[in-house]
């Protein structure tokens, strides 16, 4: 009797823990994005997560049956197998993100590059009149590469 009413009391501490950091992932999302730490998207994709988490964590029927659906017998593990799942499509979201802009990033570097070629040729600048203006630009915070 004493051991199932452990178990009783260690599942809704489990829940209850749940509910709790979910609503504080919720709180913090909303923060950050009235400091313009975040930006909307990827906050509407943290609240996602957010709440879907507390629905899971506040409706022990439905996280049972899901957990049951995909072979977890022991429900709280699927609240960690979910929450898995979304830090994994974070995680290849924002690779992908990554490369878009280190692609970009590239592509307006060489593009500054042909432009400063142009206007040195415009100017009709030498050699050691470039190297000047490179390195002036390096000291003022200019792009040196």
């Amino acid at each position: 009797m004493r051991i199932v009413a452990a178990h009783l009391s260690t599942a809704a501490n489990q829940r209850i823990e749940v509910i709790v950091l979910a609503v504080v992932v919720c709180v913090l999302i909303f923060e950050l994005v009235r400091r313009k730490r975040l930006m909307e998207r990827y906050a509407l994709l943290w609240l996602l997560a957010g709440v879907t988490i507390l629905v899971l964590g506040i409706w022990k029927g439905l996280l049972t049956r899901l957990s049951h659906a995909v072979g977890i017998y022991y429900a709280p593990s699927a609240l960690f197998a979910v929450a898995f799942v979304f830090v994994l499509v974070m995680l290849v979201h924002f690779s992908a993100t990554i490369s878009r802009l280190s692609d970009q990033n590239k592509v307006l570097a060489q593009r500054l590059a042909l432009l400063q070629q142009q206007l040195d040729k415009l100017r009709g600048r030498t050699g050691e009149d470039a190297e000047d203006t490179e390195k002036a630009g390096t000291t003022r915070g200019g792009l040196s590469d």
